[in-house]
């Protein structure tokens, strides 16, 4: 008997044991997008599925474009790991993941192809129509968990996916000079950039200081939503572009 993906999109089925019950009651209202990090499909492929290595996805996506569904979408796969947005930390109970076959920074980060970004709006389209997830609920592995992730990382095209209508996104305010605040600062900016970047969805304390976590969570908006310079360090550009996309979310709009 064959097994149907439960998306729209061509795929194939490749069972994975590596997931559980969703938690009651809980809507799925993301997806979360991730790179493998790992330097062959195969590879990542077999740790998928790998009962001792306990991580899974629902889908992954060749660099040729094709897909396969490891999890169902009804269970709960073990993608997100130690996470947290909008003060909600079970992500992996509230979403889809998509893994996306690139080796990441570690094992010589490249490119997107265009036939694997293809398939990969397509997907995440059926995903979030069939779903209603928002704009706002598409992220990156580095935006849930910014102390210990960078994929999909700053090549990867948010914004053709943004033309096919997925995701939250704005034209990156251009990089020049000016408002510069960095590790090390105090005060009243620090504690009003921290409170947009909490607004926005980031696991952040308002603390006033400009601590690490501060400049792993504005390294990780950098490089989502502002990826040509990634550097931790806010200028006019990062505040800018944090203050558009606030600015169209809902509750702000």
């Amino acid at each position: 008997m064959t097994v149907k993906a439960d998306t729209g999109v061509t795929a194939r089925v490749h069972p994975s044991p590596n997931h559980g019950p969703r938690a009651p009651g809980v809507p799925i209202d993301m997806v979360i997008l991730h790179y493998t990090g790992m330097k062959t499909a195969e590879a990542a492929l077999s740790r998928l599925c790998n009962p001792e290595a306990e991580v899974s996805a629902h889908y992954l996506v060749d660099e040729d474009g094709s897909i396969l569904q490891c999890v169902p979408e009804a269970r709960r796969a073990w993608h997100a790991g130690r996470s947290s947005w909008k003060g909600q930390d079970d992500i992996n109970s509230r979403s889809i993941g998509i893994e996306i076959v690139n080796p990441g920074h570690e094992n010589g980060y490249r490119a997107f192809p265009d036939r694997q970004i293809e398939s990969v709006v397509a997907l995440t389209k059926d995903i979030c129509r069939r779903h209603d997830v928002q704009p706002w609920g598409v992220l990156g592995h580095s935006d849930i968990a910014p102390e210990r992730k960078q994929d999909p990382g700053e090549l990867f095209p948010w914004g053709r996916l943004a033309e096919a209508g997925i995701g939250l996104y704005v034209e990156p305010f251009p990089v020049g000079s000016g408002l510069f605040i960095q590790a090390g600062d105090r005060g009243q900016p620090v504690e009003a950039l921290q409170s947009m970047l909490a607004l926005f969805g980031y696991e952040i304390g308002i603390t006033g200081a400009f601590d690490e976590r501060t400049q792993l969570v504005v390294t990780a908006f950098q490089r989502h939503f502002r990826p040509e310079k990634v550097d931790g360090v806010v200028d006019q550009s990062t505040i800018e572009t944090l203050n558009a996309l606030l600015r169209k979310l809902p509750s702000l709009s």
